[in-house]
Order: structure tokens, then sequence, then C-alpha cells
């Protein structure tokens, strides 16, 4: 995620910093990753509204984000898209059998790159494997608390995890807030 700075032209305008949308792909987003996505302003189910200041926006679809990762596939990233539901951009990715899934997107990870997932995949941005075969020291996200249940650590946008070791059939990890975690060796990290 690329960040645009301005030239210091007035002083609210030295420090302004904005997101870059350049690196985005200018498509629209997969129509079977798509579900809708209802508002309720606030209201409950008798439609009396119980939290103030919510409503309006735009409409927004809720896009389907494969957390668990278990295609073992090899899959191509065809681009990487905008969500407005999470930080984190998304990239859509396409296995040889034309099956497509959203992940989030980390940093370096590009259109026309290969991403796979498995015991034996490569230390590269956007691979899933176990924390066994995770070297002690690497930097990861969207990481599984239990076996099979999917990502459900540090998945916003520009975080990440360190690895610091591994003992006794656990992984001991760091998280951004500083937290020491263990977390079951054969759960799965991006």
């Amino acid at each position: 995620m690329a960040i645009k700075s301005y030239k210091p032209t007035t002083p609210s305008r030295r420090q302004m910093t904005v997101t870059d949308y350049s690196v985005l792909s200018k498509v629209e987003p997969e129509k079977s990753l798509l579900e809708p996505l209802k508002k309720n302003s606030g209201r409950n189910s008798y439609g009396r509204i119980t939290v103030r200041h919510r409503g309006g926006g735009n409409k927004q679809k809720y896009r389907i984000i494969d957390f668990r990762r278990l295609n073992e596939a090899p899959a191509k990233v065809i681009g990487i898209e905008y969500d407005p539901n999470r930080t984190a951009y998304i990239a859509l990715l396409q296995t040889e059998a034309g099956e497509k899934s959203y992940v989030i997107a980390p940093v370096g990870l590009n259109a026309g790159d290969t991403v796979y997932c498995g015991a034996d995949a490569d230390i590269k941005p956007g691979n899933a494997l176990p924390f066994e075969n995770i070297p002690v020291g690497t930097m990861i996200h969207n990481i599984e608390l239990y076996p099979g249940k999917g990502g459900q650590l540090v998945r916003s946008a520009g975080v990440m995890a360190q690895l610091m070791a591994k003992e006794n059939g656990y992984a001991l990890v760091r998280l951004p807030s500083g937290e020491m975690r263990n977390i079951p060796v054969n759960c799965i990290a991006t």
C-alpha cells in the first residue's frame, strides 16, 4: 500500500498524507464473490433507533474472503482491489482449474505473482503455510488460532506479527500490540 505525501504549500498540507490508489486494478469486483450487506442504521428488531448517529453512506457489497486457504493448488494473482469493509486491500486469485477467491493482500504482492498454500510453500509474501514450516523471526499475518478455522488475528492493513519461537507443539508469536501468544504449530499463517 503506497502513501502519497504532499508538498508543504500551506501549514495544514505540511504533514498531509493520503493512500495512493494507483496500485489497484481498475476492474469491477468478482460477481461470484459478492454478497449483499444490509444496513440497519442503528435500529433494533422493532425498528426503533437504539444507537444514535448511524445511517447514510454508500451502498456496499460484502467481499467473501478466503481466510482458511485450504486449496493447495498454486494460484495466480489477477489483481489487487479495494475492499470497503476492511482497511487492507484484497487480492483476487485464480487457480489453474479456474476457481477464484479473495485473500488479504500483503505488501509486496503484485498482479501476475503466483501464491502457494501448504507445507512446501516458499517464504514469500502471500504464501500460507503451517507454523512448523515457517522459520523463527519471520513476519506473518492472517494467523489461525485453531487448525482449520481460518485466519483470525493480524488481518488489518499495515500490521504484522513476528514468530518468536517454537517449542512443545506451540509457536510463540509477538502480536502488533506487543502481546506474546502461544498458537499450535499446525495452524496456518500467511
